[in-house]
């Protein structure tokens, strides 16, 4: 019995192993988690493009309140879809060699829902909702507490919002930032 023939070149196996925190293995691998969500799309189209709601079926972004956030973040169209290298860009940055500072920049990027580079008081406010999920809503006055008390704590140059050195910063203090930016192939 042979080994199946890879859809990718030995070139653009080095040229992805470039360009991620993958291994060639590791780039074929996640290949058959992408192609397992539409086979019948995907088949032998390795430029296929996938709805960001078929995306959003791999088991940790389903579970993850800011799949759609992170799907878009990665999505060269901007919409939520994603081809193969958009997919293998998110699945690379939220593995476990990628470095804090390249997942702090993609962090930042999803937090920031209406996309002026700062976390302002609606974007802190939305990740807060996420997190705390439908069921455990906040009083608006312990909404607007919790938001004044990370902004007394981060905002460094007092503007109301943070800018990325100010994220970065806290990013930097907490030591489970990493783990809690994981996604298993």
């Amino acid at each position: 019995m042979g080994q199946a023939k890879s859809q990718f070149s030995e070139d653009e196996l080095q040229d992805y192993e470039d360009l991620t925190f993958f291994s060639k293995k590791e780039i074929l691998f996640a290949h058959q988690k992408f192609k397992k969500l539409a086979p019948e799309k995907v088949g032998h189209n390795k430029n296929a493009k996938l709805s960001m709601h078929k995306i959003l079926e791999y088991p940790e972004l389903r579970v993850n309140p800011f799949g759609d956030r992170i799907c878009k973040v990665f999505s060269s169209s901007n919409d939520g879809d994603c081809t193969f290298e958009d997919f293998l860009d998110m699945m690379s940055v939220f593995s476990e060699a990628a470095p804090k500072s390249v997942k702090a920049e993609h962090a930042f990027r999803i937090f920031d829902f209406d996309g002026d580079d700062m976390l302002g008081l609606s974007d802190l406010k939305q990740v807060i909702e996420r997190l705390i999920g439908d069921q455990n809503r906040l009083p608006e006055s312990d909404m607007k507490f919790l938001i004044q008390n990370i902004l007394s704590e981060a905002d460094l140059d007092d503007d109301g919002a943070l800018s990325f050195p100010e994220f970065e910063h806290i990013i930097d203090k907490s030591s489970d930032f990493t783990n809690s930016l994981r996604i298993r192939l």
